[in-house]
């Protein structure tokens, strides 16, 4: 079905290949799961099967790429856009319609496809994905899962044999990754479509995939659990089954629960998190609106010093907002945001380096030089530290970084890295991140832990708006979470993990009812 023939690829530029000598083959109706370290070649791997690699980026190919037979070098994307369907990691960036019906329709009107036949694969992809009930519903309307689910829809009714997803659930709340891996599950075992797919946060993925292709290693097509060994790109079942010597290392939570059940009868030690310190910053009574839907509804937060605050809930409950009252960009219709006693939006200049850091969820946002290493030595005189302090930070969090390269043609998970780098310099009074995680790697999220960690020992606020339970169990030592513009738990991290189904980390779900929810604790039993 898809075949790599001694293919190599190098980006105009570069100094080496970012990926070399790729012979394999991906049968036809599996789903290949594709996984590395942070700008290791994933996107560019899956764009080698759509097409978009070299026709839009150029570089130089050698080998063969073919699909369903045809060469991907002699036939551009639009030759193949009948056979690869793709969906990027931002869906709602791809979108070219205003509703949902619409968005289904515009692959086939693209190409031509007859008005009769356009109509039923409509009705038959809202069926199949689920959509019936939204088929007339504005696209800016839906949840993040929603929005995947048309994404991956407008990409099947051209009637593809392939679909590339690159990071489908990067961005997606638990129940909103749920619904996505459910609907791609469906489309590989029911309609033997082959899926290929780069994903991070594999505890989400790995047990659903049958095959891996590992970027870091001998690229060859693997069996899951065979590629989960010998590096650090583990979801923690599986760091779980590596530490406590289980073979077969168990690949989901229904597995390793079986494995687990002495430990389940163990007394566990729960290590203590942060206290809360002195206040500050304050949301009192916050109510805001854009036309007639009310995004937050009388929210009141406090945000201490010394403590990491995970916020969250599902996609558009509102978390987005209420960061943006402690920026400053926007003030509530009611009530009012304080930090330090101040009005955010009042804060300028030094004052408000001195008091803020925001990384929000483009961090795009925040480059404004033409190269990495110019960013990074911005950063540098502006907070006063030594020349190669940011850039020390930066190559902390990913492997590979070309100084040279403008900072809008890094990877995804490259650009938040280097966004992170730039803003998190110094202990200010509050550090806010909104989705700070996406598209880093496990090592690259244990690094970036370990800083908020010592941020917070060293005094600031922080305040993560995230679905990833995971870096929450690790690091959170309160979590509040927003539904429908409302708080609807404020508490500490082991009760506010362990009381909830939705957000509850694998390994709370391996051991429950034991209060335990990271690996490190599990190890103490």
């Amino acid at each position: 079905m898809i075949s790599f023939e001694d293919v190599s690829f190098t980006h105009d530029g570069a100094q080496s290949a970012i990926l070399r000598d790729v012979d394999l083959t991906i049968p036809e109706g599996d789903l290949t799961l594709v996984i590395g370290r942070t700008g290791s070649g994933k996107s560019t791997f899956l764009n080698l099967i759509n097409g978009l690699v070299p026709h839009f980026t150029g570089g130089t190919l050698r080998g063969r790429v073919t699909v369903a037979g045809m060469d991907t070098r002699t036939h551009p994307p639009r030759d193949l856009a009948g056979s690869v369907g793709t969906v990027g990691q931002s869906p709602r960036a791809g979108f070219t319609t205003d509703t949902v019906e619409d968005e289904l329709a515009y692959t086939m009107e693209s190409l031509g496809f007859a008005p009769d036949v356009m109509r039923r694969r409509v009705e038959e992809t809202l069926d199949l994905l689920g959509l019936t009930t939204l088929r007339r519903r504005s696209l800016d309307t839906l949840s993040g899962g929603e929005q995947q689910r048309v994404a991956i829809g407008s990409a099947l009714t051209a009637g593809p044999s392939v679909l590339v997803l690159d990071e489908p659930t990067s961005a997606l709340d638990p129940a909103a990754a749920e619904e996505v891996l459910a609907a791609v599950h469906r489309l590989v075992h029911d309609l033997a479509i082959t899926v290929v797919m780069a994903e991070h946060r594999l505890e989400r993925v790995i047990e659903f995939a049958d095959h891996v292709v590992r970027l870091d290693g001998p690229l060859r097509l693997e069996e899951p659990a065979q590629a989960m060994g010998g590096h650090g790109l583990q979801p923690p079942v599986v760091r779980l089954g590596h530490a406590l010597g289980w073979d077969p290392v168990p690949l989901s939570v229904r597995s390793a629960r079986r494995l687990a059940q002495d430990l389940r009868h163990s007394q566990p030690t729960a290590p203590a998190r942060r206290p809360a310190g002195k206040q500050v910053a304050d949301v009192m009574s916050a109510t805001v609106r854009f036309g007639q839907i009310t995004a937050l509804a009388d929210v009141g937060v406090r945000l201490n010093r010394g403590q990491i605050t995970a916020l969250m809930g599902r996609n558009g409950a509102g978390k987005s907002t209420l960061i943006s009252l402690l920026t400053g960009s926007r003030r509530p219709q009611i009530g009012q945001a304080r930090v330090g006693g101040t009005d955010p939006a009042d804060l300028q200049g030094r004052q408000l380096l001195e008091r803020i850091a925001y990384v929000p969820q483009d961090p795009t946002d925040l480059f404004y030089t033409d190269t990495v290493a110019q960013e990074c030595a911005d950063a540098d005189a502006d907070t006063g530290f030594p020349p190669g302090s940011a850039w020390n930070r930066l190559t902390a969090l990913v492997e590979t970084v070309d100084p040279r390269t403008h900072p809008r043609d890094l990877s995804a998970g490259q650009q938040l890295a280097l966004a992170l780098a730039i803003q998190l310099s110094a202990a200010t009074d509050l550090i806010l991140l909104d989705e700070p995680t996406r598209g880093l790697d496990y090592p690259g999220k244990a690094v970036f832990g370990q800083w908020l960690q010592d941020l917070a020992d060293a005094g600031s606020s922080v305040l993560v708006a995230t679905h990833d339970v995971e870096l929450v169990a690790v690091i959170a030592d309160r979590v509040i979470v927003l539904a429908d513009g409302e708080v609807v738990t404020d508490t500490d991290v082991r009760s506010a993990l362990t009381s909830s189904p939705t957000f509850a980390p694998q390994i709370h779900k391996v051991l429950a009812p034991l209060p335990v929810l990271t690996v490190e604790e599990a190890c103490l039993l």
